[in-house]
């Protein structure tokens, strides 16, 4: 019903910088809370940062002082700004969207995930 597409990763060598950026799209009536989460290799899926739909932030610790999330409410896109990118963080970055979506039936609640983009830090 309602769809998340990430673009923006790829290769950076540390020290560098990667724009993330997700799109919803779908017949949306509330877009609430929007964030980003990474998995690496062998590992869990974690959080890397939430914001709400009134722009108030949550980070991880590891990427605090270093990654931004925003949005732009009337594109229905978050975008994740990673500064002084670490080898630690490479992964597999996924968006997540939480709200409200108007079907046949009415009006329902969705949670929503993208499908990743890669993101490797190496020199």
């Amino acid at each position: 019903q309602v769809q998340l597409v990430e673009s923006g990763g790829g290769l950076v060598q540390p020290g560098g910088s990667l724009r993330l950026s997700c799109a919803a799209s779908g017949v949306i009536f509330r877009l609430n809370a929007m964030g980003w989460y990474r998995q690496a290799p062998g590992k869990e899926r974690v959080l890397v940062a939430t914001i709400t739909s009134g722009g108030s932030t949550n980070y991880a610790d590891s990427v605090k002082g270093r990654f931004t999330i925003s949005r732009d409410n009337a594109k229905n896109t978050v975008y994740l700004q990673m500064n002084i990118l670490k080898p630690e963080d490479t992964a597999v970055y996924y968006c997540t969207a939480h709200g409200v979506v108007v079907t046949i039936a009415g009006l329902a609640d969705f949670d929503s995930w993208g499908q990743g983009t890669q993101v490797t830090v190496s020199s």
